[in-house]
């Protein structure tokens, strides 16, 4: 099967964060018109990953705003995830599920995990996205699978954001009746990567690479990949990302490709973030990608304040979460209040998000995936 991490090795002796300084005005102009004919390279990307870029958001803008009204039109579909488990064996130094934390954990039986889904389909959610820690022996695939198949009748659309699976066991989720699957590779710096990942399976950079083009591969209909900027220098995993998207559009052209932009939040726990990116370069961020990929869902979660989300919509953003919680349980059963994975900074329900989208000129789309009917058997006569 193809390694993304070939191109990857071909990109990582770049120095990018040169390669980026020495971009001009002139240079981000000339992208950006070619942008509106759909043909920029990785090396375009990065041009409008940089400072001549940064300086010059109006204008990016405007072609983030065109491309996406082209590709998208005004319609943002919303989901809403369901954490079924904080049990976790990974260490990862910048996240409120690392097993040093001491705090109350659960993990939801299957029944327990339908009530929640099916509180939060009652709740007028068509997308959910499951997701737990990485603990396979407890929250196995074949655990997933269970509440996947359960909650399915409900949804128009399962997905998952869970630890690396092996293809097969993709395989199985969707033939359970998952259709999409989430994979923050969290950041392309493979020492840095070593050293915020010290204990746990999250620890092999490769396996969790090629995730995701080992979901596609099992026919998994929509993949979503993202960065957590904050983690490295910005030219770097934002290019990385970017990079990354392109190559799998290119080698599984069937897949419906997603990139989240979430940026790190506080958490349980302590880390320092060193590389912490502001707002002008989130929004160049996002512009860049649309640009980039103009073909590529872009995901913009609860992370985001409701300013900010209400805000980066027409630059780029075709999805959503709203009636957000990071926590196990709490909407159909016992919520041990613990602190979740992380703080959200957009608290706005299912209503209010569908309100404030068409304030803002934009459809909130509820559904917009339906399961093929199965092929009736042909009969002879």
């Amino acid at each position: 099967m193809r390694q993304f991490i070939d191109t990857l090795k071909e990109w990582q002796d770049v120095d990018l964060v040169a390669q980026a300084a020495a971009s001009r005005p002139d240079d981000v102009l000339d992208t950006l018109a070619r942008a509106r004919q759909g043909n920029l390279r990785p090396r375009d990307f990065l041009t409008l990953l940089s400072p001549a870029a940064t300086d010059m958001l109006e204008e990016m803008a405007q072609v983030a705003n065109e491309l996406t009204l082209s590709h998208f039109g005004r319609a943002v579909c919303i989901f809403t995830p369901l954490y079924i488990s904080d049990i976790c064996t990974n260490q990862c130094r910048y996240c409120g599920f690392n097993a040093k934390n001491k705090q109350e954990r659960r993990h939801l039986s299957v029944d327990e995990a339908a009530a929640e889904a099916f509180a939060i389909a009652d709740a007028g959610f068509q997308h959910v996205l499951l997701l737990t820690g990485d603990a396979p022996k407890i929250s196995s695939p074949a655990y997933i699978a269970s509440v996947a198949a359960r909650i399915k009748p409900r949804f128009a659309s399962v997905g998952i954001e869970v630890y690396s699976l092996t293809q097969p066991e993709y395989e199985m989720l969707i033939n359970a009746g998952v259709d999409s699957m989430t994979m923050f590779q969290e950041t392309y710096n493979p020492e840095l990567y070593a050293w915020l990942h010290p204990v746990g399976p999250k620890h092999d950079y490769a396996f969790r690479l090629e995730a995701p083009a080992r979901a596609a591969a099992a026919g998994m209909r929509s993949i979503g990949i993202g960065a957590l900027l904050g983690l490295d220098l910005f030219e770097k995993d934002a290019f990385f990302t970017g990079l990354h998207a392109w190559w799998l559009q290119r080698n599984f052209p069937g897949v419906e490709i997603s990139v989240s932009v979430p940026r790190i939040c506080p958490h349980e726990g302590e880390f320092e973030v060193t590389h912490g990116v502001d707002d002008r370069h989130f929004v160049q961020y996002v512009t860049a990608l649309r640009c980039f990929l103009p073909r590529a869902g872009l995901t913009c979660s609860s992370r985001e304040n409701a300013f900010m989300r209400n805000h980066i919509v027409p630059l780029g953003v075709t999805r959503v979460s709203a009636g957000v919680s990071t926590a196990v349980g709490g909407r159909a059963t016992a919520d041990l209040h613990n602190p979740g994975q992380f703080e959200i900074s957009d608290h706005r329900s299912l209503e209010q998000m569908v309100a404030d989208l068409a304030a803002n000129g934009y459809q909130a789309v509820i559904k917009d995936w339906e399961d093929p009917e199965p092929e009736t058997e042909k009969v002879s006569v």
